[in-house]
């Protein structure tokens, strides 16, 4: 099995994602993100403190500080190392957002509360805090996912949706900004704005809010379309891009289950808040890629493990409370953590396999992906859908992202999948003969095959090469006949040419002189001696051209003196050009052989001679015939020059080789050792 790694799969990065040195001013913002985000929640806990509120209360509280400080320090990474890119921006604006605006509003609710009258910082905490929140829901909701990985829309098509969502979230903040008053989120206070519009109401109490609602919702949901269309186009790289975004957001399907499972809901938001920048950042630097198929695999592993083992205890737990009536016993708490434990081995394995099922195939059932390939091959009855079906076949057992069969006769491969920059090919064989190979493409995250799919790969591609000899065996056929049939329409045209614009002139021709001569016999008799002497010509001419047509169809000395007779008279006319000595050795008597078997080794003889004539430069030429069981074995070999080893073959060796494939017979050229060229020709006695 040999391997074959384009260079862009080694490099560490493509060089459109390398890092992008950034100027001082950007360097200092990415450093300052994730002090100016811990300062503001200080601030924030601390004012709260101070006006009686935790300030975290809630399911959302903790969660949403410590998911908004991943995103403060996954942005500031990203635009430190990537600031081109947007993403980095919207990550570390939203966490800053996050951070300010509360603090602000928290000093402000602190500064009416025990001064009675704002001063300036508590006027524009409380004017932030009328605004920022709609622009936060539309920075994480529509123009992350609709930047993400590379800070571009995935077409011109997304236009629309971008510029909808800017007006959306323009006209709210311009409604937030310009309302008469301010009032607090967790505390009650009203600031008048100094540069509020009056009896401006708060944008929430405002008609058009429900209308600029719909429009970011349908903004939201035109976002998610832009993921899924960016993840089915994606190929190589951008696809492990998506994967890590999709792997970090698919979670959210559970959230609609808030009503009847809060903790569920409560766990997925804190998974998004927590995995969504993780995941991100990976995806845009671009770091260990690759992993993310191991990293689904655990994910899904122990997230089903996870629940089977919370539903197990609840349920044992709560069957045997209810029948032994005893709630909060000890005894049934080790009861069921035993049965968990027990348990446990046996549904881990089960789930590991199903998991790798899902993710690489059956390449740990080698039984049951070989039936697969038989069951698939067996239900495949044209010989054009065979390939395709083992490239199928083997792609979906391997879960692998690109295969193909390439014929050693240089057709055409057949391919399932997108082709990877990292393949291994296997050769296919059978009987020991070559017959093309099947080239695999890794996995992503893959530099090669483990020992268990290379076990597997060894038995389907031993399958495989019987189906491809088949297949092509079935294609020679196939044009094997088709030659025949055009030999056969080519050999008819050529008899009716010459009969009809040959023979069939000249018959015609000494018709109307036969007229002539019965005219002159009696009136000029000299003259028709001259012409009976010339239609005796032309008959003569007629039968030469009749004995030609004849001899194209069966050698007349076939017939005449046998294959062996007719073979030592071919040699004797070989012998007399050039010096060249041409010997027939036949160690014993032939048995009697099919009119098609002694066309085809006369066939074969004479095209084999005449090459040596032509080309070969031999003083001697040996023609043995011999016989083998049921086989009659013809060899022609001459101490010549030989063959060159780039010498196209020419029609003369095609023709020996087709002669011998239309009795099922073969034929083979080889150049002898000491010299020479060799033709050996086996033809089945039973005539084919």
């Amino acid at each position: 099995m040999t391997t074959e790694t384009a260079p862009a799969a080694v490099a560490p990065e493509p060089p459109a994602a390398s890092p992008q040195r950034p100027g001082v001013a950007v360097r200092l913002f990415a450093w300052a993100v994730v002090p100016v985000y811990v300062a503001g929640i200080t601030c924030y806990l601390l004012l709260a403190a101070r006006l009686g509120d935790a300030g975290l209360d809630g399911a959302e509280g903790v969660p949403l500080v410590v998911g908004f400080f991943v995103f403060a320090a996954m942005g500031a990474l990203l635009v430190a190392r990537r600031p081109r890119n947007p993403v980095g921006w919207l990550m570390a604006g939203s966490a800053l957002l996050l951070a300010v605006a509360p603090a602000g509003d928290t000093y402000a609710a602190w500064v009416m509360t025990t001064r009675g009258s704002p001063d300036a910082l508590a006027v524009v905490g409380g004017w932030l805090q009328s605004w920022y929140w709609f622009v936060l829901l539309g920075v994480v909701f529509v123009y992350l996912p609709l930047l993400f990985p590379d800070g571009r829309l995935p077409s011109r098509r997304w236009r629309p949706v971008a510029v909808l969502a800017a007006l959306v979230l323009a006209v709210v903040s311009a409604l937030g900004m310009l309302q008469e008053t301010y009032s607090g989120q967790d505390v009650d206070y009203r600031i008048d704005n100094p540069i509020g519009i009056d009896g401006l109401a708060p944008v929430e109490e405002l008609p058009v809010f429900a209308v600029l609602g719909i429009a970011l919702a349908v903004c939201v949901v035109a976002a998610v379309a832009a993921v899924v269309v960016r993840f089915r186009r994606s190929r190589g790289p951008e696809r492990q891009q998506m994967k890590w975004f999709v792997f970090a957001v698919a979670p959210a399907v559970f959230a609609p289950l808030d009503s009847v499972a809060p903790l569920l809901s409560s766990v997925v938001f804190f998974w998004l808040l927590i995995a969504l920048p993780i995941a991100v950042a990976v995806a845009v630097l671009r770091y260990r890629l690759d992993g993310i198929d191991v990293v689904i695999n655990r994910t899904l592993v122990y997230g089903v493990l996870t629940a089977l083992v919370v539903g197990v205890y609840v349920l044992v737990v709560g069957y045997l409370g209810a029948a032994l009536r005893r709630e909060d016993d000890l005894t049934i708490s080790l009861v069921a953590t035993g049965i968990v434990a027990v348990l446990f081995a046996p549904a881990r394995a089960r789930v590991q396999r199903a998991v790798d099922r899902l993710l690489y195939g059956r390449r740990n059932e080698p039984y049951a992906a070989l039936a697969q390939l038989g069951e698939r091959l067996e239900g495949t009855l044209a010989p054009d859908a065979v390939l395709p079906a083992i490239v199928s076949a083997v792609r979906e057992t391997l879960r692998l992202p690109y295969v193909a069969v390439r014929l050693a006769d240089d057709a055409p491969p057949v391919a399932a999948g997108e082709p990877v920059p990292a393949t291994e090919t296997l050769p296919l064989t059978h009987h020991g003969v070559p017959v093309g190979s099947l080239v695999l493409g890794l996995r992503p995250g893959e530099s090669g095959f483990s020992p268990a799919d290379r076990r597997l790969l060894t038995d389907l591609a031993r399958q495989a090469g019987v189906a491809v000899s088949a297949v092509r065996l079935t294609a020679d056929l196939q044009r094997s006949r088709e030659r025949l049939v055009t030999a056969r329409e080519e050999e008819r045209r050529r008899l009716r040419r010459d009969l009809h614009d040959g023979l069939g002139a000249q018959l015609a021709g000494l018709t109307v002189q036969t007229g002539v001569l019965r005219t002159l016999i009696g009136r000029d008799p000299a003259a028709a001696e001259e012409l009976a002497g010339e239609l005796r010509g032309e008959l003569r001419t007629a039968i030469a051209d009749i004995r030609r047509l004849v001899h194209g169809l069966r050698p007349p000395a076939l017939d005449e003196l046998g294959l062996v007779g007719a073979l030592q008279r071919l040699a004797e006319r070989c012998g007399t050009d050039g010096g060249l000595r041409v010997e027939v050795d036949v160690p014993g008597p032939l048995p009697a052989l099919p009119a098609a078997v002694e066309v085809a080794a006369y066939r074969i003889v004479q095209e084999a001679l005449t090459n040596v004539v032509r080309h070969a430069s031999a003083r001697h030429s040996c023609v043995r015939l011999t016989v083998e069981a049921t086989w009659l074995v013809v060899e022609v070999t001459d101490d010549g020059v030989g063959l060159a080893a780039t010498a196209p073959a020419g029609v003369g060796l095609s023709s020996m080789r087709e002669r011998a494939a239309e009795m099922g017979g073969s034929c083979e050229v080889t150049t002898v050792a000491d010299g020479g060229t060799r033709v050996l020709a086996r033809l089945p006695m039973g005539g084919g």
